[in-house]
């Protein structure tokens, strides 16, 4: 017997009493409960109509594919089919999905390369519009360089640019004002330097003993730490670093706070400097740029100039004493001259006897003079005025790293692999010479103290020796280890009357050594 609405076996069969019809009882109870009457004869029907039949268990006959082994395997290869379908598709969605991510990603790159493009545009239109402005009111004494290919940016104008035998730029030179300024300015600091006292608030030697590390500062990134060059504002008591993570971090000392990161060089920053006067700053980097910072109202620093000048690694920068020039050393065998107001290079000096790259250089204190230090192991001295080598110095051993004049004037201290050397200029001659390091182990960074009574070398630890004459012992007055663990100190500078040193290792901390209990901020 089959159920009248499915008409199959019911599994709990009941019948009608008016109808006398059999149902599956769970069909039957959900018609009654939806339409009220008899889903065959259509007369009123109620859930008390209907009665259960007892019967014994019932076993639904097997379907007819099933009644045989050939139909099962039927049955079985219907379903391995949808099953191998139903994972194709998902296959062919899975292939699809791919694609779609493949070109959304080759989207993003290339939207993220238009934007660096221009990104680039931008902040090239902005360079050349910030010179043009301040080439407008051009006087007329300045039609010398009215013609001249320079941009804010560093960068020239093809058709603009002029070239001279060889393709090389031609270069405005120094004029004869600007010689009539360097001398004036040189006549009046030698009288100065004539008449000139120690201070009386330079540290003391017993001072100098007594210094320790009194504060520590994170300034660069861990990823790449390294602090490979340093400077002082003496004047207002800030701290730049220059680091392998391509930033230059201007530190407030007396706080221990970071006014300002200056990021924009795409390589290590290999040289930095304050200039005394104003609110200026110079950074040069190993991508072969130099960039000159402003700082504006609210205390950052702007970028005003990109300077391409340089076709290698920008190693040194140093500022001339009238505030006004500045010049850059090179890997590329040339040094120039530059002016700070316009970013323009007044001249690019090669040496057609040595194609030696520059890797150290600073300005006499009187600023007629300009020494130099070679990949190989020669200090060159320059006169400024006729860009002339007057004298060259040989002897040391590897890169001369770090060079530096000291307040008086007289003496030059020159570091490289070997050591640092002393050179008498009056004689033009080597005089002492420092080894305190191993063969192994070059030094870093040399430095005279702005009174000229202490000498900083840097190298595995710190040493400060004790300025004497040619003929008297300079004996080493302080020891300072390297702290940082990495066995490498690469810079140290004293502060304002050799008050406290700051020192730059292969890590990312700018360490502070001076007195104990001096005021200042013990770690941040």
């Amino acid at each position: 017997m089959n159920c009248s609405i499915s008409g199959e076996v019911p599994e709990e069969p009941v019948v009608s009493k008016k109808s006398g019809l059999l149902y599956e009882k769970r069909l039957i109870e959900r018609h009654i409960s939806d339409y009220g009457k008899c889903p065959i004869t259509g007369e009123p029907l109620t859930l008390d109509d209907v009665v259960p039949i007892k019967t014994g268990k019932i076993v639904k006959p097997r379907p007819l594919q099933a009644a045989s082994i050939p139909g099962m395997l039927g049955m079985f290869q219907n379903e391995w089919d949808g099953l191998m379908l139903a994972n194709f598709a998902l296959e062919q969605q899975l292939h699809t999905a791919r694609q779609e991510l493949s070109h959304a990603l080759y989207q993003h790159d290339a939207a993220c390369r238009v934007i660096a493009r221009l990104k680039k545009e931008r902040d090239d239109a902005r360079s050349l519009l910030a010179q043009a402005e301040r080439q407008i009111p051009m006087p007329g004494s300045a039609a010398v360089t009215a013609n001249a290919p320079a941009l804010s940016n560093g960068k020239r104008a093809a058709e603009d640019e002029e070239l001279g035998p060889g393709g090389k730029r031609i270069r405005p030179g120094i004029s004869a004002g600007i010689i009539a300024e360097l001398t004036d300015c040189n006549a009046a600091l030698s009288q100065q330097r004539k008449k000139r006292q120690i201070p009386p608030t330079v540290a003391t030697i017993d001072d100098l003993e007594r210094y320790t590390q009194i504060s520590s500062h994170p300034l660069h990134k861990t990823s790449k730490p390294g602090i490979v060059s340093l400077d002082i504002h003496y004047d207002k008591d800030i701290i730049a670093t220059g680091g392998l993570d391509t930033n230059a971090v201007l530190f407030d000392r007396p706080s221990g706070q970071i006014l300002s990161t200056l990021s924009g060089h795409s390589k290590k920053v290999t040289s930095l400097k304050f200039v005394s006067r104003g609110d200026l700053f110079l950074t040069g980097s190993a991508d072969k740029t130099v960039r000159l910072w402003q700082e504006s109202d609210d205390g950052n620093y702007n970028c005003r100039h990109i300077l391409k000048d340089h076709t290698a690694e920008v190693q040194a920068i140093t500022v001339h004493a009238t505030n006004n020039y500045f010049v850059t050393a090179s890997l590329d065998s040339t040094w120039c001259f530059y002016e700070l107001s316009s970013g323009l290079c007044l001249t690019q000096v090669v040496d057609a006897a040595d194609s030696n790259g520059y890797t150290s250089a600073a300005f006499h204190p009187d600023g007629l003079i300009l020494g130099t230090g070679t990949s190989e192991a020669v200090v060159k001295i320059w006169d400024v005025k006729s860009q002339a080598n007057v004298a060259r110095f040989d002897g040391h051993v590897g890169a001369v790293t770090s060079i530096s004049f000291s307040e008086n004037g007289y003496f030059l201290a020159t570091a490289a692999h070997d050591g640092v050397k002393l050179w008498d200029l009056r004689k033009l001659r080597n005089f002492r010479t420092f080894s305190p390091y191993d063969s192994d182990t070059p030094t870093n960074s040399v430095e005279f103290d702005n009174s000229g009574c202490y000498l900083a070398i840097a190298g595995s630890d710190i040493r400060v020796y004790q300025v004497a004459n040619v003929k008297s012992e300079w004996n080493c007055i302080k020891t300072f280890p390297d702290l940082s663990g990495t066995g490498k100190a690469t810079c140290a500078k004293f502060g304002t009357d050799a008050k406290y040193m700051a020192v730059g290792s292969m890590d990312r901390n700018l360490r502070i050594f001076g007195l104990p209990g001096e005021d200042g901020p013990l770690e941040s």
